[in-house]
């Protein structure tokens, strides 16, 4: 599930010495309606993020529910898209999925390849993103992590209630997750990607909650 390895123009290029091969892999940011996932995405990209935005109407109540938004007046219609380099030889691609459920569909699509993914969910709303993690455990075999975006900056529940109100399997991983915060979002990359490892060496990995 690793998009590939190539040779990068890194430190050496251009000196004769052999550049160091990059390894480049695909991370999916899932979750519910506005849980904050484009504000992940753009946290940590050390490009300009590119999303796919489009402003929430009053035409539309019936389907992107306004009220329940937070205050949010745009909505992701299609896919959010970052990159962001952890080391010299490792570049993530960050993907963030649409969250309401006329988009799902596209969910299969934006998934295909992906080494693992994230999960976001939001404790005031956390039947929002029931869809998400029932998609991952049923319907995809891409490895995933629970993260619990502090909105405010404060947890206000212990991660193994969410863990069970999500009723998840006991080797999902559940951590928190600023996911305005940049070295938080990086924590949080980084613990998806050693449960990947974990899962692809077939020790399961259980969260310390």
């Amino acid at each position: 599930m690793v998009y590939a390895s190539s040779p990068d123009r890194g430190p050496g290029a251009g000196t004769g010495r052999p550049a160091a091969p990059r390894t480049s892999v695909k991370i999916v940011v899932a979750g519910g309606f506005g849980v904050g996932k484009t504000t992940l995405v753009e946290a940590i990209s050390e490009i300009p993020a590119v999303n796919t935005e489009a402003w929430m109407t009053q035409a539309a109540r019936t389907v992107d529910p306004l009220a329940d938004a937070g205050g949010k007046t745009t909505t992701t219609v299609a896919m959010d898209f970052g990159r962001v380099t952890l080391a010299s030889d490792l570049v993530l691609y960050l993907f963030g999925t649409p969250g309401q459920p006329r988009f799902w569909p596209m969910w299969d699509d934006l998934c295909r390849g992906a080494s693992g993914a994230v999960v976001l969910v939001d404790t005031r709303r956390l039947d929002v993103s029931f869809a998400a993690v029932n998609y991952f455990e049923n319907d995809s075999d891409v490895p995933f992590i629970v993260a619990v975006n502090l909105f405010d900056g404060r947890r206000t529940h212990p991660l193994d209630q969410v863990a069970e109100a999500l009723r998840l399997d006991p080797g999902v991983p559940v951590v928190a997750c600023d996911a305005r915060d940049r070295g938080s979002v990086v924590q949080t990359l980084t613990a998806t990607l050693g449960h990947t490892l974990d899962r692809t060496a077939g020790r399961g990995s259980v969260a310390a909650r």
